[in-house]
């Protein structure tokens, strides 16, 4: 029997919720907790009739990890899954270690505020000298190794997608496919349309600095920052078809750099539509991307979390949602000394994924690899004690879950290599 809590009940969440209560006999009881209980009661409501699982919710402040301990004491499982807010990720890993349980999450910890004194410290001497400038990195989770570990648990970070499916795409090709891995081109396609002028996909706030700051990428040995947007690549992806997409920084070319060895280059793409793209020029040239409060009509506020009260809640995109997504790692490097490309890749369907769990592909592709990296750790296939991402894991018995509950990989043995 495995007791599991839940912390967060958006889009993501809501997914993964509803894949471990697809898989009862690892998943027997959990427990949803949000800032808002009428959320996860209405969820709760809606998986009861369709699942053994035994469901139940509590309302908790994922900010205060006082109320996240008195939580987790009082219903005592082996597993949080953090699916709340890359903001809260300490807190959680915090209460974790008090608690004595272990922890996972879908994407590495950032601050909510850019601008606190003594976390722009850190931030600065960071870029300085790592040379990037995102304000998003591994070294504020990588600081509870020793104490996870000290405490014999494990916390394994950024079970999503990408960060997540990708990394074990990469541990995969490295075991199977390659003996040294050159480069790695982790390409994401969203082929979806869902009919608004303007929306993100996941959370506004998160996706929206995330392709507004500056792009980097690993090459010999150290980072090449650029400005935003400035690297444009066509690719055709497989179902989805022709796509323009462009470099960003992302999170798993940090600790892929550290974990494939030799590794020569790591670039991330990710595709937008050039109404995507000038919508949100204009709101950065406006301020509306700012995370420095601003004082309206004798009131603070802060202008990334007033527009994403304006946008459409990502949760609520799939009834409206069609087309495909196609996400994936492209490798060269050798085997038996001659010379391979090698690509591995998932194709996921907006509509089938409404039709099955009421989300569109985004949240389906992150949820999906939430609920799988928990079952890894809740049957001991992954056990390490300290904190890890995915790669550092063995991939199969991840991918093997994967295909079965809904995100089956497809490979090509000769694809277009990105210039």
């Amino acid at each position: 029997m495995s007791r599991v809590l839940v912390i967060g009940c958006g889009g993501v969440a809501q997914v993964a919720i509803s894949k471990c209560c697809q898989a009862s006999d690892v998943f027997t009881e959990i427990r949803i907790a949000s800032r808002t209980k009428s959320k996860c009661d209405a969820l709760a409501e809606k998986l009861r009739p369709k699942t053994k699982t035994v469901i139940t919710t509590a309302q908790v402040d994922a900010d205060k990890t006082e109320e996240l301990v008195k939580l987790i004491k009082s219903y005592k499982p082996e597993l949080v899954m953090n699916i709340a807010l890359p903001y809260q990720d300490l807190t959680i890993m915090d209460a974790c270690l008090e608690c004595g349980v272990n922890y996972m999450d879908t994407a590495n910890y950032e601050p909510e505020d850019t601008d606190d004194p003594e976390w722009r410290k850190v931030y600065e001497k960071r870029c300085k000298e790592a040379g990037f400038s995102a304000y998003f990195d591994y070294s504020w989770q990588y600081a509870y190794r020793e104490k996870f570990e000290k405490a014999g648990l494990t916390a394994l970070l950024g079970s999503g997608f990408d960060p997540g499916v990708t990394q074990a795409y990469c541990a995969y090709a490295q075991k199977h496919e390659f003996d040294t891995i050159d480069t790695i081109d982790i390409l994401d396609c969203n082929g979806g349309d869902h009919g608004y002028p303007f929306a993100t996909n996941f959370n506004p706030e998160i996706n929206l600095r995330e392709v507004s700051a500056p792009g980097s990428y690993w090459e010999k040995g150290r980072w090449i920052e650029i400005p935003a947007m400035s690297v444009k690549r066509e690719y055709d992806f497989d179902e989805v078809g022709k796509k323009d997409m462009y470099l960003l920084h992302h999170e798993e070319i940090e600790s892929l750099a550290n974990n494939i060895p030799g590794v020569k280059r790591i670039r991330f793409f990710m595709t937008f539509g050039q109404s995507y793209l000038t919508h949100m020029k204009c709101l950065e040239n406006v301020g509306m991307l700012s995370t420095t409060p601003v004082m309206f009509q004798g009131q603070e506020i802060v202008p990334i979390q007033f527009l994403k009260a304006l946008l459409p809640d990502p949760a609520g995109l799939g009834a409206r949602t069609v087309g495909k997504t196609n996400i994936g790692c492209i490798f060269t490097g050798k085997k038996d000394g001659k010379y391979k490309s090698y690509y591995i890749y998932n194709v996921c369907d907006h509509r089938e994924c409404y039709l099955e769990v009421g989300s569109q592909a985004i949240s389906y592709t992150t949820g999906v690899p939430a609920m799988c990296g928990a079952m890894m750790l809740l049957t001991g296939k992954w056990d390490k004690k300290g904190v890890y991402t995915v790669e550092e894991f063995d991939p199969d018995p991840f991918l093997d879950a994967l295909s079965k509950y809904g995100l089956p990989h497809k490979e090509s043995r000769n694809p277009v290599i990105v210039e």
